[in-house]
């Protein structure tokens, strides 16, 4: 099961040993899911705030 987090900044800490980022964008919220080699950790923002948390992230990203 994955983990919902809601602190942004614990989840641009965790994307420095994700694998990945997948960006899903559903209208107004925007759904970032990174891939650590255990688990997989969720983040929902709204579509102003998605630009600037993607620019922070250290991990490769994709655009599902």
């Amino acid at each position: 099961m994955p983990t919902e987090l809601e602190d942004v900044e614990a989840f641009v800490k965790l994307s420095e040993r994700a694998e990945s980022c997948r960006i899903k964008r559903l209208g107004e919220v925007v759904k970032l899911k990174l891939r650590t080699s255990g688990r997989l950790y969720t983040l929902k923002v709204d579509k102003g705030k998605a630009e600037e948390l993607i620019k922070n992230l250290k991990c490769e990203t994709i655009e599902v």
